[in-house]
């Protein structure tokens, strides 16, 4: 088949080098427009970009899908679109300009997390079972015909930016197959079964730490909103960023929550129930540093709190 696909960052580069190399003709790529980045702001392409180009294949900047995007689309004459992460929503009449519609790889347990935040929310919730779903895209978010879906354990510690780096790889595969299956005409998705829930975009203010929150709770919000937007908290009126942390061990003294305490040669931090190690932290103007590094460098004398 001829196929279209929509992708910006790294997480949708896996698929499109899966299909580079199937034996499906990858006719066009549409990701969004070179974006400002670093300190001085300097226009980059797209990760998905970078690998059409490696790759070959034409590619179509547009930040929203407009009429322009959809005859630039349609000028390849695609037999089917495939998204992953792309940033923007697909409506007709680009959403039937392909024969075969488009398919869009998610990165959750469809329905649960619809969103533009799947990975992320469910490690925040403490999600037992996460996994990667490929669905019929349909006008309403998140809500098409399931083709393919694959589960795994939330591995124990993973970060968002870990699992989804994992379930893109992992998902690759699911793409290829159900783009197979829709050639063959042997695909057949199922409707969708349970409650939904939506995965929100995350902001800053999601990435504080609430420490009167249960010691599972506080770790799966820093594990969550890692690397973006990062767990933080306040310290005398500065913001400490939490890069990484860890359950205390086992008996270690409670804490009051969000008191701070070196505990032997390990930062310890309160919570409603037991504490935390903070191990990796970065305070505001720094780099980042060993929490016990950040400790000695602060002189703190006995216990500190954070808000």
């Amino acid at each position: 088949m001829r196929l279209v696909f929509a992708g910006t960052p790294d997480a949708a580069v896996p698929t499109l080098r899966r299909l580079a190399a199937s034996d499906h003709d990858v006719v066009a790529v549409v990701t969004r427009t070179d974006a400002p980045l670093g300190r001085k702001r300097v226009l980059t392409p797209s990760p998905v970009a970078q690998a059409a180009g490696e790759l070959g294949i034409p590619t179509i900047k547009a930040d929203r899908l407009d009429d322009a995007a959809t005859g630039a689309i349609g000028a390849f004459a695609p037999d089917l679109g495939v998204i992953v992460a792309y940033g923007g929503l697909v409506r007709e009449p680009l959403l039937s300009l392909p024969g075969h519609g488009w398919i869009n790889l998610h990165f959750s347990l469809l329905p649960r997390w619809r969103g533009a935040a799947p990975v992320q929310r469910a490690l925040i919730a403490g999600d037992a079972e996460t996994g990667a779903a490929v669905f019929q895209l349909v006008p309403a978010l998140d809500a098409g015909d399931v083709f393919a879906q694959l589960r795994i354990p939330t591995p124990e510690g993973v970060t968002a930016g870990e699992l989804l780096a994992d379930l893109a790889v992992r998902g690759a595969d699911l793409v290829s197959e159900v783009v197979d299956g829709i050639a063959a005409g042997t695909a057949q998705a199922r409707a969708q079964t349970g409650e939904p829930t939506h995965a929100a975009k995350l902001g800053l203010e999601d990435g504080r730490i609430r420490w009167r929150e249960p010691r599972e709770a506080v770790l799966s919000r820093v594990r969550g909103v890692t690397p973006e937007p990062g767990a933080h908290t306040t310290l005398d009126g500065a913001r400490l960023k939490v890069l990484a942390a860890a359950p205390a061990p086992a008996g270690a003294e409670r804490l009051s929550p969000g008191e701070l305490a070196l505990v032997g040669r390990d930062v310890h931090a309160g919570t409603a129930t037991d504490p935390i190690v903070l191990e990796t932290v970065q305070p505001a103007g720094k780099g980042a540093m060993r929490a016990p590094d950040w400790w000695r460098g602060m002189r703190a004398e006995g216990r500190v709190v954070a808000e």
